[in-house]
């Protein structure tokens, strides 16, 4: 008589990478708080400087050395990624501006756009369908916006400068078969140039650097290159593990964060322009999730 067969050992989850992952983004803001005496564009540039090197010992932790070797010997991919580290380099500063400025909800908005942003740009360039439901969200997100353009123009672009780089930064790694580490590592050496010569600016300039003369905010920036590459790792040991559809659900929870924080932590005024865009963007959400959770089921 034959033993059975062990057991499989179980699946791990990802749920608990994707809440880390989010968790961290959407808390981002109160990071941000200690070091706004730190110019956003000198800012963008530490952090840049310190996500290389966090990144290379992680690639080298992963083993990941070989993807990051056949990415660099692919023209194609190398091109693509240049194009996805200009994308992300605005996006960051973009988004570091706005909450030092206080445009947290601006921030909220553009990131609550977001995936409905990439299921349109889905359609429009990667041959995808939209279900009804899902043209009824982006429709709705398409009144918030236009809302935001009547009331609150002012910070329009920062919404929108938000969804459209970090969309544009989706659809292009996207398209490119390196994975998000070695890609973010990538990104990260072609914009150390730029991040070496801003650093240099400031450190010559009569206000001086922000890095070097005090011990605590000189670990905070160095702390920039952990809450940009752990959060991103995390996202990546989710996506492997867990249902992107699911992922999708638990990709909200950083905009409502950062929403919460605007009203509790920052005590931004909330006009009724942007209350009317959020309720809208809501609206657009819960017709958007309906949609993946009804498609989820279906192919259950």
């Amino acid at each position: 008589m034959t033993n059975p067969a062990p057991p499989a050992p179980p699946k791990a989850s990802g749920l608990a990478p994707a809440l880390g992952a989010y968790l961290i983004w959407g808390f981002l803001p109160l990071y941000l708080l200690l070091v706004k005496s730190v110019p956003p564009f000198e800012f963008v540039g530490w952090r840049i400087i310190w996500t290389l090197p966090l990144c290379l010992v992680i690639v080298a932790w992963r083993r990941q050395f070989p993807e990051l070797l056949a990415a660099l010997k692919s023209p194609r991919s190398l091109l693509a990624l240049l194009a996805s580290a200009v994308l992300i380099g605005f996006n960051w500063f973009v988004y570091i501006w706005a909450i030092m400025a206080g445009e947290v909800y601006a921030a909220s908005i553009g990131y609550y756009l977001n995936p409905l942003l990439n299921v349109l740009l889905g359609t429009l360039f990667l041959g995808e369908r939209l279900s009804r439901r899902q043209w009824v969200a982006v429709g709705i997100a398409g009144l918030a916006v236009t809302l935001l353009a009547a009331g609150a123009v002012t910070s329009l672009w920062i919404s929108l400068s938000l969804a459209l780089s970090f969309a544009f930064y989706g659809l292009v790694r996207k398209q490119v078969a390196v994975g998000s580490l070695p890609g973010l590592t990538i990104e990260s050496a072609i914009l150390m140039p730029v991040a070496a010569a801003i650093a240099g600016w400031y450190a010559i300039s009569p206000q001086g650097s922000a890095f070097g003369h005090d011990a605590w905010m000189s670990a905070l920036i160095v702390f920039s290159g952990v809450v940009t590459a752990v959060p991103l790792l995390l996202f990546a040991i989710a996506a492997r593990r867990m249902d992107y559809s699911t992922l999708g659900f638990i990709q909200y929870l950083s905009p409502t964060i950062v929403f919460f924080l605007g009203l509790t932590v920052f005590h931004q005024p909330l006009a009724p322009a942007k209350l009317a865009s959020f309720v809208l963007i809501w609206i657009a959400v819960g017709v958007f999730v309906w949609d993946l959770w009804a498609k989820r089921k279906s192919a259950a």
